[in-house]
């Protein structure tokens, strides 16, 4: 994945359930990183030369289910597929066969889990927590990947402010976690100009998002979470205004407009 990743437990159970979570995520990493040879270059490799393939890694079919109903849930705005080429192929070209554990694609294509696998480790090394009878803990991904198990270690949910990316001194929203998940998208802010960093692209018509845009989405999943915050970012101003509108823990902030500020879903 590329990005640190924090734990912090509190409490006295669950000193081993730290070591299984960490387990957990790195299991994740190895599973879906594009970068060396893993499961998901192998998939990869069978989707780009039209061959159908055989999903025998548990870990790797679990992520395929999530994306599936991440993909209709968020409108077909979340495709890991999508990429800047003209007339690449997306999520839409594939068959998943969840029965028989195959999958092929009409057209070449190939896969990239990026944020989506942050949310889903965090998931993952979550459920490993709580079997261990942690009661209370912080996991981050990055900074823009949270999800926390239990109350806060004092009691009461867990509070987090979201900084303005323009404005130093502003916040853009605070949040309390409680057994959820927090993930923040931006076309704006630190580490938005990185030299490698690929565009953001619409999936439903393949346009290129310029806008300067941050976005947040809380969810009982991380890997729910990532999906959706990246939806959002994406978004025209119709699937926006549904999506934000099927909960009041989901943000868009649009800087480009002229007053500056943000629509917001509260």
């Amino acid at each position: 994945m590329g990005t640190r990743i924090e734990l912090h437990r509190f409490g006295t159970p669950g000193a081993d359930a730290m070591i299984e979570a960490r387990r957990a995520i790195e299991a994740v990493d190895d599973t879906l990183t594009i970068h060396r040879p893993s499961a998901a270059t192998a998939l990869n490799e069978c989707l780009m030369a039209g061959r159908e393939a055989v999903v025998d890694d548990r870990v790797l079919f679990d992520a395929l289910v999530e994306i599936e109903a991440a993909h209709a849930g968020t409108l077909g705005l979340f495709d890991p597929a999508v990429d800047a080429r003209p007339g690449a192929a997306g999520w839409q070209t594939i068959a998943f066969d969840r029965e028989n554990a195959r999958i092929r694609a009409s057209q070449p294509v190939a896969l990239d889990f990026g944020g989506f696998g942050k949310g889903f480790a965090l998931d993952r090394a979550c459920d490993v927590l709580r079997s261990g009878g942690v009661v209370s803990a912080l996991l981050s991904a990055g900074e823009s990947s949270i999800a926390v198990v239990g109350e806060h270690p004092l009691g009461g949910g867990w509070p987090f402010s979201i900084p303005h990316p323009l404005e130093s001194d502003h916040v853009l929203v605070e949040i309390e976690l409680t057994d959820e998940a927090l993930s923040i998208s931006a076309t704006v802010g630190a580490g938005t100009h990185a030299p490698d960093r690929a565009p953001m692209i619409r999936p439903t018509d393949g346009a290129i998002v310029t806008g300067r845009r941050t976005a947040i989405a809380v969810d009982r999943s991380g890997a729910r979470a990532e999906a959706m915050s990246t939806a959002l970012l994406v978004a025209d101003d119709a699937r926006a205004a549904r999506l934000l509108g099927e909960s009041a823990r989901r943000f868009l902030f649009d800087f480009t407009r002229e007053e500056g500020d943000a629509r917001l879903a509260s």
